[in-house]
């Protein structure tokens, strides 16, 4: 894996200035359609959902057929398209139960590595890093199904606001803890939930600010931008490090990764030594997974564009 770090102005990324598609009416009437007739009768509603995003969504296509050029190695046909969007429709859907506690209508296989189990058991404060694959939910759920420790979410909060305020809006009680990234006292709050014992959970394979710090990775057959600020974080908490990853099987299957990235607490090895490892081995099990369920990378833009 090449490796090189940059640091620039900072700006809007490419992906949160594109507008949101969604459509607020049309959620709700999903949202109402899931709670009121139940999971098998709203998933009949996601095929012509999909097939408008198909037909409208010309860059979302677009990156979706170049990602999936290099993740099948072939050339992807109308077929790969759609069910690369069914599939991110799909878990979208199942947030919608898993945000009410109905794990039960999940058939969920967890994979531990013995770090992730042993974390998980002695309750111990853990960043969690995962990416736009799959589900974040689900792992979220299956914290809360196994009594495991409060999960926090770091996130950008802005992306995707429409669905969010859907969602939220369909179980009051909901008490998910989010720290939003870019303020002054993100890092305070951060540090004082590892402190709680808590799992801070990441999305990092986008940088909040363009031109922020990042590392440029191979990924998939060509380099990619991927932002150095979650692992420079970990290392200055000291933090254990998982990897996580939520992969949607189809139907109602899931299966869950909890994989040991690096224990920054350890201090083994010199700083920028321990992220440059820790971040080649999350670019390549991320690659990984993608090669494993490849219909599961849900970044619609192009990710490789310098």
């Amino acid at each position: 894996m090449r490796v090189s770090e940059e640091i620039g102005d900072k700006a809007a990324p490419d992906w949160a200035a594109k507008p949101e598609r969604s459509n607020t009416l049309a959620i709700r009437f999903i949202v109402w359609v899931a709670l009121t007739l139940g999971r098998r009768a709203a998933r009949l509603f996601l095929y012509p959902i999909c097939l408008y995003f198909l037909l409208f969504a010309g860059e979302a296509r677009a990156a979706s057929k170049k990602y999936l050029r290099k993740v099948l190695g072939r050339e992807p046909h109308i077929p790969d398209g759609f069910r690369h969007i069914h599939t991110f429709a799909s878990t979208i859907l199942d947030r919608v139960f898993l945000l009410n506690g109905r794990f039960d209508k999940f058939d969920v296989r967890a994979h531990l590595d013995d770090t992730a189990r042993t974390l998980i058991g002695s309750r111990r404060g853990c960043i969690l890093l995962g990416a736009h694959l799959g589900s974040f939910e689900i792992t979220r759920a299956y914290a809360d199904e196994i009594e495991g420790p409060q999960a926090s979410v770091v996130m950008y909060e802005e992306n995707a606001r429409k669905l969010n305020s859907v969602l939220k809006a369909i179980n009051p009680d909901l008490t998910q803890q989010v720290i939003a990234l870019g303020k002054v006292d993100s890092m305070l709050k951060v540090e004082q939930a590892l402190q709680r014992g808590e799992f801070i959970g990441i999305l990092a394979d986008r940088g909040l600010e363009s031109g922020g710090a990042s590392v440029t990775c191979d990924f998939l057959g060509e380099p990619a931008k991927f932002p150095s600020g979650p692992l420079r974080m970990a290392y200055m908490l000291k933090s254990p490090v998982l990897l996580m990853a939520g992969v949607y099987r189809g139907g109602n299957r899931y299966d869950l990764y909890f994989e040991e990235l690096m224990d920054m607490s350890k201090g083994e090895l010199p700083r920028n030594e321990m992220i440059r490892q820790a971040q080649q081995r999350y670019v390549e099990r991320i690659e990984y997974h993608c090669r494993n369920a490849p219909y599961n990378w849900f970044n619609f833009y192009d990710f490789w564009k310098p």
